[in-house]
């Protein structure tokens, strides 16, 4: 199954829910980095409290917390 080439994580600083996600993420083996909503205003108004968020822009598509590693496995692998 072909992997996304990148992942998005979209956190807040001091977040417990965003380093579980982490770790979800970093258990499927995705390519993925962290963007701290709280530096960018526009990401602040997207996002506000719905953190942590999974974005793939390869297929423009965002998983919304809560989710589990079967969700986040089952996002990662997604072919559109």
């Amino acid at each position: 199954m072909t992997r996304a080439r990148e992942v998005i994580l979209y956190t807040r600083p001091d977040c417990h829910l965003c380093e579980l996600a982490a770790q979800m993420v970093e258990l499927c083996g995705a390519t993925w980095y962290e963007v701290d909503i709280e530096a960018d205003r526009e990401l602040v108004r997207k996002h506000g409290m719905r953190i942590p968020v999974l974005y793939r822009p390869d297929v423009d598509r965002e998983l919304v917390w809560p989710f589990s590693q079967d969700t986040v496995q089952a996002f990662i692998d997604l072919e559109i």
